[in-house]
């Protein structure tokens, strides 16, 4: 783990699911909080809950639609402004509508698609104009485990731009290292913890609480690691299997 401590966290889609629950674990390290999503009211409650459990920890709090992508720069240098440094930036927000294509759903697939990746790009083209200004910071996008092997139905295009993402992060870590940055990136991939986003979703094999798989993030998320499949266990043999196993039987997965 490294020795430097991550003090401000910034976590797009932090009113709900593995934002929000990310959000109470950074706050119960003491670590200060640039909270942003849609949902005001809901980060507004978060913010009064947080500062008054942990009178220590500074939480601030943003409405942002990613998919305005000039108002994620604008935020994202607001917070940047407000807290003097932004030591951690959080790629979290995303969506899981969708169907398989052809279907009649292109609605629903192109809006994942836009929030997923095009949305992504946009947080970390602004994370990183804050890091390269400061010549640090560390930058961490919330991929999946889908995004290792094609996935059915609904995950077809989920999985599509959580690959995207996990080639987007690498390329910055590429990028980074050429220039000898001392910048550093975490792809983070989540097996099944129960959030909003799947709470619908029944009988999913490994599926764990949100609290117990936001604990898991955080804990890998401090390790600074390049990759993490998370929760480990079983998710890091799941992975390793997913990229050699018969799509056949990838795909029950899904």
């Amino acid at each position: 783990m490294p020795n430097n401590i991550r003090k401000t966290i910034l976590i797009t889609g932090a009113s709900s699911g593995l934002g929000e629950g990310m959000a109470r674990q950074f706050a119960a390290k003491g670590r200060n909080l640039a909270l942003c999503a849609r949902r005001t009211e809901r980060l507004e409650t978060l913010k009064t809950e947080l500062e008054s459990t942990y009178p220590n920890c500074k939480v601030s709090v943003r409405a942002l639609d990613v998919n305005d992508h000039a108002r994620v720069f604008e935020v994202f240098k607001e917070f940047k402004a407000e807290f003097g440094l932004i030591d951690r930036i959080i790629v979290n927000a995303g969506m899981g509508k969708g169907a398989s294509l052809g279907t009649g759903y292109f609605h629903a697939n192109v809006q994942t698609a836009q929030t997923n990746f095009v949305a992504a790009l946009a947080q970390c083209e602004a994370a990183l104009e804050i890091f390269r200004e400061q010549n640090a910071g560390h930058l961490v996008t919330i991929s999946s485990i889908s995004a290792l092997r094609g996935m059915p139905r609904a995950m077809t295009v989920y999985a599509a731009t959580k690959a995207g993402l996990l080639s987007l992060t690498e390329g910055i870590r590429a990028d980074l290292i050429r220039s000898g940055s001392p910048i550093k990136t975490s792809a983070i991939l989540p097996g099944f913890i129960r959030s909003e986003i799947n709470e619908k979703v029944k009988n999913t094999p490994f599926m764990v609480d949100t609290e117990t798989g936001c604990k898991a993030l955080v804990k890998a998320i401090e390790k600074e690691p390049v990759k993490a499949y998370v929760p480990g266990w079983p998710w890091a043999l799941i992975g390793f299997l997913m990229k050699r196993l018969p799509l056949k039987m990838v795909m029950k997965l899904g």
